[in-house]
């Protein structure tokens, strides 16, 4: 018995790069990475994070959300179906092509490919080309749970977004003027086991498996699935957007998982609980993009001094943690209010700086500290302004 599970366990792990879906995922994020840099670039007139940034810092947490769904999922005994598996990576890569990271959220992902596969067994009567049943052996209940379970990582991942972690950016204003945004996006890799029809495995319980298809021999296959985000913050600091958006995400999961768990005992729940998840999750996105719309900008210009949009990783201002949305009042007992002020001021006291701040609660703060050679001519710090390439261009 052991000795099948071991053998299986490196058949799943071998079965993942046959998986198109996860050399995807790699060039998905080299692409939005690049996009990001020759906006920055255009904006700020460098880069700011690196090609990377949109998939850092989430691996300890994907790693440890997939063992508990495999463990989860291979413990109760859920099947799926290569054809399931091969649907759910299509739709995913067509759904990502956009670069649109909103569209890798499950709801999307896992709701299309439930009403796909809902549909098609009725298409496959119609045809002589494949096999009638080629569609017909998804396990509907399981695919709910699984989509309810990933609403809830999913809001996780957005509660986990910081002011430091987000992607500042230059827009015009409603009054013509240039204001800062921040766009949210993340996306993370959540690789999990399932279980799948004929191999080595057989049942160690009269329980197991609860949710069968086919016979009673079963093989692991190891799933690359992608989860995303994206929002652009206008009108609050990205942090206080991110915990309002996954506090409705999170609420949405938890009503799907019931549903999903209602469907064992009524089918058609589970059909339900995708509809719900899909126009959630529509209804979370027109919810924001409207209160967006309606609310005053909060990275705009002030009359107190500089506003800061962003902070570029690893420099004298990230080292002394200023944060995004903070406001430079004085540099070396000089008041300022443009990027002009604040470079001139910098000057004046040759290596070394002193700054006044006013932190998010309206606290002032003092900083200081040596300024080394190569450093950033602005301490790392980004204000808002006319875009880079308008400037350059005058």
């Amino acid at each position: 018995m052991a000795e099948a599970w071991l053998i299986e366990l490196a058949k799943g792990i071998g079965r993942l790069f046959l998986n198109p879906l996860f050399y995807w995922s790699f060039l998905l994020v080299i692409l939005a990475g690049t996009v990001r840099i020759k906006r920055e670039r255009r904006h700020f007139g460098s880069r700011v994070y690196d090609i990377f940034a949109e998939w850092k810092g989430n691996w300890q947490l994907s790693l440890l959300l997939g063992l508990f769904i495999s463990v989860l999922f291979i413990g109760i005994g859920f099947v799926f179906t290569y054809e399931t598996i091969l649907m759910l990576g299509i739709i995913t890569i067509l759904l990502s092509i956009t670069r649109r990271f909103t569209l890798l959220s499950p709801s999307y992902t896992i709701g299309i490919t439930y009403l796909l596969l809902l549909l098609l067994p009725f298409v496959m009567e119609q045809q002589t080309f494949f096999s009638k049943t080629f569609f017909s052996n998804t396990n509907f209940i399981a695919l709910t749970i699984l989509l309810g379970l990933l609403l809830l990582i999913e809001a996780q991942f957005i509660s986990r977004t910081k002011n430091q972690n987000t992607f500042p950016e230059l827009a015009k204003g409603k009054r013509g003027g240039w204001i800062g945004i921040h766009r949210m996006k993340r996306m993370a890799i959540i690789p999990f086991f399932v279980l799948i029809p004929s191999g080595l495995i057989t049942p160690f319980a009269d329980f197991w498996p609860f949710f069968t298809i086919g016979g009673n021999e079963f093989s692991l296959l190891l799933v690359p699935f992608l989860i995303g985000f994206e929002y652009k913050a206008r009108t609050t600091l990205p942090q206080q957007s991110a915990a309002v958006i996954s506090r409705h995400v999170l609420l949405l999961g938890l009503l799907v998982i019931a549903l999903a768990i209602g469907s064992i005992f009524i089918s058609w729940l589970s059909l339900l609980a995708v509809i719900i998840a899909i126009v959630g999750r529509e209804l979370i996105n027109y919810r924001y993009r409207i209160q967006e719309k309606e609310d005053q900008s909060y990275f705009s210009p002030t009359a107190n001094g500089l506003r800061v949009l962003g902070v570029v990783p690893g420099t004298p201002a990230d080292r002394l943690q200023i944060l995004a949305g903070e406001v430079i009042t004085k540099v070396n007992g000089n008041r300022i209010h443009h990027a002009a002020d604040f470079y001139q001021a910098l000057q004046t006291t040759g290596s070394f700086f002193k700054l006044e701040i006013l932190d998010k609660d309206n606290e002032v703060r003092f900083v200081q500290s040596a300024l080394y050679e190569g450093d950033h001519h602005e301490l790392g710090m980004i204000f808002i302004s006319e875009p880079y390439r308008m400037k350059s261009s005058d």
